[in-house]
């Protein structure tokens, strides 16, 4: 049975639970897109969502800072977007939190002092895509020949300077750098492969979070149903009968115990106006023998 105050905590925590269903997810991207820049480059971060509502914050860990946020530590805030002009220290890992409490996905963005780079991708690539990694200089034109590792190991030396995985599969997931002779090597960025069917579309999410808020709306009825069902009259004093609600109750005497009354109102009048008073609304009938039973019906 519920209590006076258990169906309002019970509807409470159903509607904290509704409100907190959100489809709203950021992406963080990354302009241009890059998980290595050089010294003195400008490079532009995004919280991307459907509701600016959300109040999306861009926020890192540095070697030197934990959790500093755009425009307060580093970078000039606008709306959802962060514009920083990259020094060495800047590097580290980025991220989109809102207040609320939910994050974005993570991005690892390495400065260098040095004169070579190696673009790759940012964020995880899908196993099935073709994925193209660059490796130039500062100063010169990016078509130099260059030299590609993974995981230490050289893994082909392409004239153009750029050298494309197509099809990339979880194997080829690890960490590339690439060398140009006479100008040096570029710092080391890991390359993330997700697989196709473990990767989550944007209409699954909706899906996924809609389904979880029809689950919550259905145990809001039920316990706006429950709380009806079980809304009753304070108790009834059960002394207390309405006038027209009638008892009825029927009295069966054996033969015997009809001779014994019948004797006593021909002896004693009195009796009989007593009898009468016992219960309103009493008959006694006559029954064929039966060894002295009483047998008293409430209907």
């Amino acid at each position: 049975m519920f209590t006076s105050n258990q169906p309002e905590c019970h509807f409470s925590l159903v509607l904290i639970s509704l409100l907190s269903c959100t489809t709203n997810q950021a992406r963080l991207t990354v302009s241009p897109s890059s998980s290595q820049f050089f010294k003195y480059d400008s490079v532009t971060l995004s919280c991307e969502e459907d509701d600016s509502s959300a109040g999306w914050t861009l926020r890192r860990n540095t070697s030197e800072k934990q959790r500093t946020q755009c425009g307060v530590g580093f970078g000039q805030s606008a709306g959802f977007l962060c514009t920083i002009t990259l020094f060495p220290s800047d590097s580290g890992v980025y991220w989109c939190e809102s207040r609320e409490g939910p994050i974005s996905n993570m991005v690892n963005l390495t400065v260098t002092g040095g004169s070579v780079i190696l673009q790759s991708p940012v964020l995880p690539v899908m196993e099935g895509d073709d994925v193209t990694l660059l490796c130039k200089t500062k100063t010169t034109p990016s078509n130099l020949p260059a030299a590609f590792y993974k995981d230490g190991s050289l893994i082909r030396k392409q004239p153009t300077g750029h050298m494309t995985i197509q099809h990339v599969s979880r194997s080829d997931e690890g960490l590339y750098k690439c060398d140009i002779s006479g100008h040096g090597e570029s710092p080391s960025s890991w390359i993330t492969v997700t697989d196709k069917h473990t990767t989550t579309s944007v209409l699954s999410v909706l899906l996924s979070v809609g389904s979880v808020c029809v689950v919550l709306l259905l145990v809001l009825l039920v316990l706006l149903v429950r709380r009806h069902a079980h809304r009753k009259p304070e108790a009834e004093n059960p002394e207390e009968v309405p006038e027209n609600q009638v008892t009825y109750t029927e009295v069966i005497l054996s033969n015997c115990q009809q001779k014994a009354v019948k004797s006593k109102r021909e002896n004693d009048p009195a009796a009989l106006d007593a009898t009468q008073d016992v219960t309103a609304g009493q008959k006694i009938k006559d029954f064929k023998p039966e060894p002295d039973v009483v047998y008293s019906s409430v209907k």
